[in-house]
């Protein structure tokens, strides 16, 4: 059976200023209501090669300022950087707590808190350690005419889905901020149990 190419529509743009440069902020939408992304748009994509982050919501983090995780600090480092860059996207995904949503992600919270890691918690709760999927992201990507980045991630995952879906990652660049102490097991844990390329921890 032939998989079913992904139709990426924009509904809306405007201009986004922010404290780390004016971006065009884009809402994208795919074939099924999960498939959608906010896209921060920085400097011209045409013919270039941008500095990408694919980033999932993090409520508690983004927001919130939890030390739990280093969802935020990892957030402004992408901000900074793109910034700076002559090209760059930041994709934004509705994709809280490593895909399996925001009351979930709080009920693995309270597990976590009496002992469980992150990756036991979302087992403990029925769901695989990571439920993200990133095809959308090359279909959106690619509607942005862009198929070769240079992508700023720990995750190894993100690059082989990437490339999965058609957009050539060039180089991988490694987004490790500084993170509060509450982190670091949480960084352990990515990086012993889920293949995360961490090397500061």
């Amino acid at each position: 059976m032939t998989k079913r190419k992904t139709a990426v529509h924009i509904i809306a743009r405007a201009q986004l200023p922010t404290r780390f440069g004016n971006f065009t902020i884009l809402g994208m939408q795919g074939n099924s209501p999960n498939e959608e992304a906010v896209v921060l748009v920085r400097g011209r994509l045409n013919g270039s090669v941008p500095l990408v982050r694919i980033h999932s919501q993090c409520l508690t983090g983004d927001v919130l300022t939890s030390q739990r995780c280093d969802c935020r600090a990892q957030l402004e480092l992408s901000f900074r950087r793109i910034g700076r860059a002559r090209a760059g996207v930041l994709l934004y995904l509705p994709q809280e707590g490593r895909g399996i949503g925001l009351m979930n992600k709080l009920k693995a919270y309270e597990l976590q808190d009496c002992g469980k890691d992150t990756v036991e918690a979302n087992r403990e709760l029925g769901f695989a350690a990571d439920s993200r999927e990133y095809g959308f992201c090359a279909a959106v990507l690619k509607k942005l005419g862009v198929r070769r980045v240079r992508l700023l991630s720990n995750n190894p995952d993100k690059v082989a889905q990437l490339e999965a879906g058609g957009v050539k990652v060039v180089e991988r660049l490694p987004c490790e901020p500084r993170v509060a102490k509450g982190a670091r097991a949480y960084m352990r844990t990515k990086r012993d149990k889920m293949g995360h390329i961490l090397n500061g921890v």
